[in-house]
């Protein structure tokens, strides 16, 4: 299983950024996929997650209301928007495939992209 992750990079506090993980050699449209990120010093932490299956999702509270996950199954990808992003969001941001996406979180094997940086400026 191949993953990899797009779209992070530097923006102001308040601002949004889009993610984007694309999976390959899966059955896109029945596997679960999440985002977790790792700041500096701090361990990994899952951020949310999508059932492709069903359209099951998970969300962290640190980031309920800010976030969206979704998928576009024909494109075989996977996009976590984020508004009103904080100094706190700062972080790389994995994507990871598995095989179920429940309310509290994303579970099973685990296949991992390279990550990519969101930085938030104060």
């Amino acid at each position: 299983v191949q993953v990899a992750e797009s779209g992070g990079g530097l923006v102001q506090a308040g601002g949004s950024l889009r993610l984007s993980c694309t999976a390959s050699e899966v059955t896109f449209d029945d596997t679960a996929i999440g985002w977790f990120r790792q700041a500096p010093g701090k361990e990994r932490e899952g951020v949310s997650c999508i059932s492709t299956r069903d359209g099951n999702t998970y969300y962290d509270d640190s980031v309920k209301g800010r976030f969206t996950i979704s998928s576009d199954n024909a494109k075989n990808t996977v996009y976590l928007q984020m508004n009103g992003l904080k100094p706190e969001d700062t972080a790389v941001y994995y994507c990871a495939v598995a095989e179920v996406c429940m309310v509290t979180g994303l579970y099973g094997n685990r296949y991992w992209g390279k990550g990519t940086p969101v930085t938030v400026s104060s």
